[in-house]
């Protein structure tokens, strides 16, 4: 049986990812306006999907995992 305070800590590290990979992506697309780099500036708005993605699929998870906890 897993820790809780593991379990905890693995859900925030996810989270963190995804919200941390969304921030770079919002740093990207910034630079790519200021510097009128139409590469960056995509690179950053696919960071930012990918990051919302990241989080979103570790809700889901940590949720599906939450309930089958509780079913045992």
């Amino acid at each position: 049986m897993e820790d809780k305070n593991k379990i905890v800590k693995d859900e925030t590290t996810e989270t963190a990812e995804g919200i941390g990979q969304q921030i770079l992506g919002e740093l990207e697309i910034i630079g790519g306006i200021l510097t009128g780099d139409p590469v960056t500036r995509s690179e950053g708005e696919f960071n930012v999907e990918t990051g919302r993605i990241h989080h979103l699929a570790s809700e889901d998870l940590h949720a599906a995992d939450d309930a089958n906890r509780s079913d045992d």
